[in-house]
């Protein structure tokens, strides 16, 4: 029988603040060299799709 680790409740993500965080990877865009735009829109793109499905799922 396992016995679960004390420590704080597991609270669940905000998907809004993914979002903000996610959509924050373009910041500064413009500055930075055109061959670094690629990685960063699917750096993003990633972390949309992944506050989309944390959001569908109820946070979880």
């Amino acid at each position: 029988m396992t016995v679960p680790m004390p420590g704080p409740p597991l609270r669940p993500a905000d998907p809004l603040d993914a979002v903000e965080r996610a959509v924050a990877g373009l910041d500064g865009l413009a500055d930075r060299p055109l061959a670094e735009h690629v990685e960063a829109y699917e750096r993003v793109h990633a972390a949309l799709s992944d506050a989309l499905s944390a959001g569908s799922s109820g946070g979880a």
